[in-house]
């Protein structure tokens, strides 16, 4: 279920008040649909319950429901709606409040154009917001809707986290593949065409470093002060993703040596080529340096010149300067200059 269609599900209240979609979760990895009175009124009926809302934060009146409603004190209902996009993560009053990243997999993004998203989460409550559509929250709904999905709080916002980090290795992998066909193309044909991918993949990966390293701090910060209500197995969910999000950014690294290798290969193959053709210009040129100037001697135009009134002195001069040129090829032969 895409996001447009989960929308198409919404009630006109719903969507002015900005609700993408919302669910309660039974505690046994499914969840039924609430619309937005519902979600505003809802308080936990059976043991294991959990509401998870998931916002436009663009939506006019977000910032004071917030407020309002679930009791988030003003600095902390600022955070939530504003556009800031560095992540970090922080307790306050057992609730968890954190701002991630994930990556635009949107129609016509950049890879590099990261989506930011902010979390609240509380034992009985998830609210998460975005201003752009973003992935990873659909794919949990899909797994809630097909009643195989997280089953607390916790569980929820682990497996968020989790999703946000896995499409990281998407961009990487795509990354790679692009490298490894660079690694096999003709690149006395392709050259530009290849130094322009190159230059993307290495943008890429500074962009995706440089935006990545904070969530990899935001998201140890979960792991080392995780709240309360975070189970065991919540805990070490967190710590592996914490782990592998290392090594994606250590990915990261190794995929933009490899870019960079590859350039320097396109560069010296490049330059051999160039130096190969200036070698062989320079040889043309002192094969050509003495017959020219022999011919140049042979053309002034004063008294005296030989061969002028000998009908054969051209045929003679022609020979003359055939030898030279093989005289000419044979020494640099010798020399190993050809």
């Amino acid at each position: 279920m895409t996001e447009e269609t989960d929308q198409d599900h919404r009630t006109e209240e719903d969507i002015r008040h900005g609700l993408l979609y919302s669910r309660v979760l039974d505690g046994h990895g499914g969840a039924r649909e609430v619309h937005w009175q519902e979600a505003c009124d809802w308080k936990p009926e059976k043991p294991g319950e959990v509401l998870w809302i998931h916002l436009d934060r663009s939506a006019e009146g977000i910032r004071d429901w917030l407020m309002n409603q679930i009791g988030l004190p003003e600095a902390t209902a600022n955070l939530m709606v504003s556009h800031e996009t560095h992540p970090r993560a922080f307790q306050e009053e057992g609730a968890l409040i954190a701002v991630l990243r994930g990556i635009n997999f949107n129609p016509g993004a950049k890879p590099e154009d990261m989506i930011s998203m902010q979390l609240w989460a509380d034992e009985h409550r998830v609210i998460t917001l975005r201003r752009r559509r973003l992935q990873s929250p659909r794919d949990v709904m899909k797994q809630l809707d097909a009643g195989n999905g997280p089953k607390t709080a916790g569980g929820l916002v682990t497996e968020i986290i989790e999703q946000l980090v896995a499409r990281m290795n998407r961009a990487i992998l795509d990354m790679n593949d692009k490298l490894d066909h660079l690694e096999q193309i003709d690149f006395t044909k392709e050259h530009e065409t290849a130094l322009d991918d190159i230059a993307v993949i290495r943008r890429n990966c500074l962009s995706l470093k440089r935006h990545m390293s904070p969530q990899h701090e935001a998201l140890s910060a979960i792991g080392r002060d995780a709240p309360k209500w975070f189970s065991d197995m919540n805990r070490r969910d967190v710590r592996e993703v914490i782990a592998r999000l290392h090594r994606y950014l250590g990915d990261l690294d190794v995929s933009k040596e490899s870019a960079i290798l590859i350039q320097d290969d396109i560069d010296s193959r490049a330059a051999s080529q160039s130096n190969k053709t200036m070698y062989l210009l320079s040889i043309v040129a002192a094969i050509f340096l003495p017959m020219g100037f022999l011919t140049g001697l042979l053309g002034i135009n004063v008294g005296g010149m030989p061969g002028v009134d000998n009908s054969h002195a051209f045929t003679i001069t022609v020979i003359a300067l055939v030898a030279i040129m093989l005289l000419q090829l044979w020494v640099f032969r010798k020399l190993k200059w050809l």
